[in-house]
């Protein structure tokens, strides 16, 4: 070879100098020029319409001062417009800032399929485009991103189809981020093979079942994989241990069965475990080792067997939540000194023995549930030892002793659920009066002692039943102003009931049968205008019956019996409607009144000798008047018209049916012709119904029938009856759809959806019997022309304030989400509006009137209806013109229903010309301000961040064409982020409704749950 001279050597440095000064040096930034960057960015804000949130991008000032945009070297690297009304698709134009690396875009309204001009960002690392309205598949060649691309997150769009497999081809990425998008098809296991991949979250997806692939097994760099509700089938792969770096794993609320793998509990970066509503089952395994666990919630399973004793380790642990498994035996002592714990949930299992003692003594225990299980002794003495416990709740176990002392001193405490256990002693003077205790629930123990003087503000329900309680009821019981039920029935109370007791002006419930009080009933009652039920039965109350409690306007339920009451029956009775009424075994005299003097009262006065009436069937003297103009009949006339009736009878049964139906309805059908099916265990009969069903008990009625409010049980409890219109016969073939349709509704359980208790059907009539809603409908509270109050009087000029309605609007999006995502056939309501929403006493929402509510069409069959039904103003317009039938006509309505709640109007001005959700639209398309359209109940300053995205929200349901519009699983989502700032009181961050944060920061906090829904109130 020939050796290179010097002159040789200086030429070829000189090329290679060109060449090295002429490649880009890698990761730097290329030069460009301002003012043609400048450009285009001005060309970007104009072909999104120019959007008030971009305004000050003007050509008199420095781009890279803009808010949005950042730069290194006076070059545009970055792109962040987080929320800023971009109703426009993203230009190729964007790409021509060839040095930009990050984009973000999320929460606006980009509309379109993927856009597939950022292949042409080369130096893409960021790219965030979540909250928005992209639908579509995912390409396949998303792989044609930069090859650098390290973050992707388009979350809450509404993809639809599979995820490609090109996505594992993305070599650099380090975060994706899918959730609760509407992919029906398959995650691809090409995902493992993104070798740097440290989030993987595919949860609120309805992929097509599919197991966890055991490429996932391999993302060893893997620190977070949540897959909530993404129709997981089979079981955990048994080497998922191998994940050494995961710290935060959630398959919570899928269908995995089979045991917990063994080395899952060996992960030793493992934080956050969820793995709750699922088939697991077996036992937990026993050697744990991810000490740095600090939430674990295993509950809803079927778990067995014991809880380990390594959990006794976890001194990191802050929640445990095993409720509802069949775990058994002793909990390991040494849970009870992690310093950590905060919530602790063990109920509904088969666990025995003692509890851990030092439960409160060296952790911050707030929430403590051991309910519906076996243990013994007592319970921990030490577990408000720290002053912050809100609740102990062990019910229905075995225990025995004296409630703790610490309890007595114990101001956090806001429940106390110890009934049905084998507890004795005196309550803590301190209990009774804790300043903020709403339930004290001792039943069904052997509690003794005299009751307090005083009680805490805060207690609204009091229940002593069946314990050894004595003394007279105080005086001072005027102070209990909060106390809305006060049920003492079978101890050993003596004295006389005080006047003091009538002044409570909240109570709607007193139960004292069953004790040794004595005297007369106070003359005069102060503030029971809210008394329902009233049982002072087996006492010694003697004297004449008050002429006051006839006057309580909503007493249902009024027991005597048992007593020594004399004198006659008070003619103010005539103005109750009692649906139970029970004078029996007293020394009253006189006539029954005659309001009275029917079969639904036959056995209501017994055993007054007394007392007579004119009607056999109560089984008393009759009155001597009546007696002598008896004797004064012929017998020859009582044959006469004997004779007729009879022959009346014959010829109507032999020779014409119709005559004889049309003779029972005259005389109102009997009992006979009903036909009862229930749907849930019942504390009424169709008597009970049918007597109710009277012009006074008479609340509404609409298109289909009337709804009666009817009194049913002792407890002075209500149930709501729609009749169907007598005249809306059905065909043998809409009648078997119709009991079928019912009988599907009927077993809907949800705390979100009014539970329709039966169905009662005639020839002629059907009744249907749902739990009464006290608090009636949304629509009166929003549009009545008068601000109406809760039927139980427990909240008087109570004003929908935003926290009030933020509340509403989660509980109906909970409903909805179930009949959408959840029932085994989703259900579309058809009828979503503001009058099918009922409240309850505390306000919280539930989906009411199925009369138009159809089961999703089966594959292979239309899904058109026949018929348009809905109310204007809520329908969507594809089903309106097309009649197309798919869950988001129910999103549409409910977006209609968030612009109700926002802005307090209705959803149609009263022609068809104009609709809430036009009104809406167009305000915000003109640029006006929010607070112009807001409800004046709800304009504080302080809310305006949650309200406008919740309005945002409402124009999104309320989107034109229906692949815009999000599935109700996203919408509640969003919705309970924004109730979590409520609570918090957290300020507004710029990603502050991104979805991300939403399943990193308010994962539900199943450690909170209890089968009873007053705990769960907290």
């Amino acid at each position: 070879m020939t050796k290179n001279t010097p002159s040789t050597s200086r030429i070829h440095l000189h090329i290679l100098t060109f060449l090295l000064l002429s490649l880009p040096f890698h990761g730097s930034t290329q030069r460009s020029d301002p003012d043609q960057e400048q450009s285009i960015l001005l060309s970007l804000k104009q072909h999104w319409s120019n959007p008030s949130s971009l305004s000050h991008w003007t050509p008199s000032s420095d781009h890279c001062s803009w808010p949005e945009i950042a730069c290194t070297d006076g070059s545009v690297t970055r792109i962040a417009i987080i929320n800023g009304s971009i109703t426009e698709t993203i230009p190729p134009s964007i790409c021509d800032l060839k040095n930009l690396s990050y984009i973000d875009l999320q929460w606006n309204f980009i509309p379109g399929f993927f856009p597939t001009v950022l292949y042409n960002c080369p130096k893409l690392e960021y790219l965030d485009l979540s909250q928005n309205y992209l639908v579509g598949t995912i390409p396949d060649d998303i792989n044609r991103l930069s090859p650098r691309l390290q973050y992707l997150n388009l979350a809450a769009n509404n993809f639809t189809g599979d995820i490609p497999a090109s996505v594992g081809s993305l070599p650099s990425l380090v975060s994706l981020q899918l959730v609760a998008n509407l992919f029906n098809g398959s995650f691809p296991p090409e995902i493992g093979n993104l070798s740097n991949l440290e989030e993987l979250v595919l949860s609120y997806n309805a992929f097509a079942p599919q197991a966890i692939p055991s490429s996932f097994t391999k993302l060893k760099k893997l620190r977070n994989l949540w897959m909530t509700e993404a129709n997981l089938i089979g079981e955990i792969p048994d080497d998922i241990g191998n994940m050494s770096a995961l710290e935060s794993l959630d398959l919570s609320v899928n269908d995995l069965r089979g045991n917990i793998p063994d080395g899952l509990f060996l992960l030793k970066n493992l934080t956050f475990l969820y793995l709750y509503k699922n088939r697991l089952s077996g036992p937990i395994p026993q050697r744990v080792e991810a000490l740095k666990l600090q939430v674990l919630d295993l509950s809803n399973n079927s778990l067995n067997g014991k809880i380990p004793d390594d959990f006794g380790n976890l001194t990191s642990l802050t929640g445990l939540a095993l409720f509802f498994n069949q775990l058994s035996g002793e909990v390991p002592v040494s849970i009870g000194r992690l310093p950590q714990l905060v919530d602790i949930g063990l109920y509904s299992n088969n666990l025995s023995g003692e509890l851990p003692p030092d439960l409160g003594r060296y952790s911050m225990l707030k929430r403590f549930q051991v309910s519906t299980n076996q243990f013994v002794g007592g319970l921990p003495k030490y577990l408000c030892a720290n002053k912050v416990l809100l609740g102990v709740i062990a019910f229905e176990n075995k225990l025995t002793g004296e409630l703790p002392d610490s309890l007595g001193d114990c101001n956090s405490l806001q429940i106390v659920r110890v009934h049905d256990n084998q507890l004795s002693g005196k309550i803590p003077d301190g209990l009774w009066t804790s300043i903020n205790l709403t339930t004290l629930m001792l039943s069904n123990n052997l509690f003794a002692g005299e009751l307090p003087g005083n009680v805490g503000s805060q207690l609204s329900l009091l229940e002593l039943m069946n314990n050894q309680f004595s003394g007279p009821i105080p005086a001072g019981i005027s102070s209990w102003e909060g106390l809305k039920v006060f049920r003492a029935s079978n101890n050993s109370l003596s004295g006389v009931i005080p006047q003091e007791l009538t002044a409570l002006p909240l109570l709607s419930t007193v139960l004292l049968d069953g004790n040794q009080l004595y005297g007369p009933l106070p003359s005069t009652i102060i503030s029971w205008k809210s008394l329902t039920a009233l049982n002072l039965s087996r006492n010694q109350l003697s004297g004449e019956i008050p002429a006051s409690l006839g006057l309580l306007p909503d007493l249902l339920y009024l027991d005597l019996s048992g007593n020594q009451f004399s004198g006659q029956i008070p003619t103010e009775f005539d103005h109750l409607q009692p649906t139970s009424l029970n004078l029996s075994s007293n020394r009253l005299s006189g006539r029954v009144p005659s309001k009275f003097e029917n079969g639904a009262f036959d056995r209501s006065f017994l055993n007054n000798p007394g007392l007579c009436s004119n009607i056999r069937s109560l089984g008393i003297s009759p009155c001597r008047a009546e007696r002598r103009k008896s004797d004064k009949l012929s017998s020859k006339f009582i044959a006469a018209v004997s004779s007729i009736a009879a022959i009346a009878f014959l010829v109507a049964f032999l020779y014409t049916i119709h005559v004889c139906r049309s003779y029972r309805k005259r005389k109102h059908i009997s009992e006979s012709t009903w036909k009862l099916t229930s749907f849930q265990r019942l504390n009424f009969t169709e008597t009970n119904i049918l007597s109710g069903l009277i012009a006074n008990n008479l609340i509404g009625s609409g298109g289909s029938g009337e709804v009666y409010r009817v009194p049913v049980n002792h407890s002075g409890e209500y149930v709501a009856v729609k009749r169907i219109w007598e005249n809306m016969r059905l065909d043998h073939k809409s009648e078997k759809e119709f009991l079928a349709e019912v009988e599907i509704l009927g077993r809907i359980r949800h705390s979100n959806i009014v539970k329709l208790l039966c169905c009662i059907s005639s020839e002629s009539s059907k009744l249907l019997v749902y739990e009464y809603m006290e608090n009636r409908s949304l629509d009166r509270w929003l549009h009545g022309k008068k601000r109406p109050y809760s039927i139980t009087s427990s909240v008087h000029h109570v004003v929908l304030d935003w926290p009030k309605r933020l509340q509403i609007a989660i509980g109906a999006a909970h409903g909805l989400c179930y009949m959408h995502h959840h029932c085994s056939s989703p259900i579309i309501h058809r009828d979503v509006k503001s009058s099918n929403i009922l409240l309850d006493s505390e306000f919280n929402a539930k989906i009411a009137d199925f009369g138009l509510a159809r089961m999703l069409i089966k594959n292979g069959e239309p899904n058109t209806m026949s018929v348009v039904a809905g109310s204007f103003g809520y329908m969507a317009p594809e089903y309106a013109q097309t009649r197309r039938v798919n869950e988001k006509i129910d999103v549409y309505s409910f977006g209609v229903i968030l612009l109700e709640l926002i802005t307090g109007r209705k959803a149609h001005s009263g022609d068809e010309s104009s609709s809430l959700a036009e009104w809406v639209w167009r305000h915000v398309k003109e640029g006006k301000p929010i607070v112009d359209a807001l409800d004046e109940d709800i304009n504080e300053p302080h809310y305006l961040d949650e309200i406008n995205t919740v309005l945002k929200l409402g124009l999104i349901c309320t989107s034109t064409f229906p692949s815009s519009r999000p599935a109700m699983k996203d919408v509640l989502q969003i919705l309970l982020r924004c109730s979590q700032r409520l609570q918090t009181g957290e300020k507004t961050k710029r990603n502050e409704y991104d979805v991300t944060p939403l399943l990193q920061n308010s994962k539900p906090d199943r450690t909170l749950e209890n089968d009873d829904s007053v705990f769960t109130s907290i």
